[in-house]
């Protein structure tokens, strides 16, 4: 069975999924496995994708008009595509920069081992880089006392490791210099950015 999903960023009826339908119909898919989001890539709360990715079954394939409708980064993506793959369900992108997958397929299935091993290569990149930052600043006298807060550097690093299952929460916490409660306002269990956590990012960006 052919599965759709949609999504666009507004929900005020400024922006329309017309031409993601148009096209998954096109694709095959039938009226009533369509499912659509009204919210941006960023948000967790995506209830129609969740109810989606339940509602798929073992030799399904889900349809996506373009990769970003999907995934709110590539380590969302590269998780929502191996939980998928786990069970059995493809995955389809139909344009776009992502228009080579589809997983159903071996070259499909390669061109989403490469993206995959890129988004590895991202985390471990900046896990090293956020260590050593840290390390350089504990060298410095940085180190005790009240907790700093979290930064763009700290962030990135409780991703790449609150990701891994070996990772255990309070040597983190220690390491970052901030609390458990912290930790949490800013990055998920599973390593995802959080409110808190996406603010210290954007921040950083626009004084950069």
């Amino acid at each position: 069975m052919l599965v759709g999903y949609m999504r666009v960023s507004k929900a005020d009826g400024s922006q329309s999924t017309d031409l993601q339908r148009d096209a998954l119909l096109s694709a095959g898919v039938k009226t009533d496995h369509l499912y659509e989001d009204q919210a941006s890539g960023k948000k967790d709360d995506r209830p129609h994708l969740a109810a989606c990715l339940k509602a798929l079954r073992k030799g399904d394939t889900l349809l996506v008009w373009k990769l970003d409708r999907l995934g709110r980064n590539l380590r969302h993506l590269v998780n929502t595509v191996h939980d998928l793959t786990d069970r059995g369900v493809g995955l389809k992108v139909l344009t776009g920069e992502g228009a080579a997958i589809d997983t159903t397929t071996a070259p499909g299935k390669l061109v989403f081992g490469i993206f995959a091993a890129l988004a590895e290569f991202e985390r471990a990149l900046i896990s090293e880089r956020t260590i050593a930052g840290l390390a350089a600043a504990r060298a410095r006298g940085r180190n005790g006392g009240r907790p700093f807060k979290m930064t763009p550097a700290k962030v990135r690093l409780a991703m790449a490791a609150m990701g891994q299952k070996e990772t255990k929460v309070g040597e983190l916490c220690t390491e970052l210099g901030v609390t458990r409660q912290t930790l949490y306002r800013h990055v998920s269990p599973s390593g995802e950015l959080r409110p808190d956590g996406e603010k210290v990012i954007s921040k950083r960006k626009m004084y950069s």
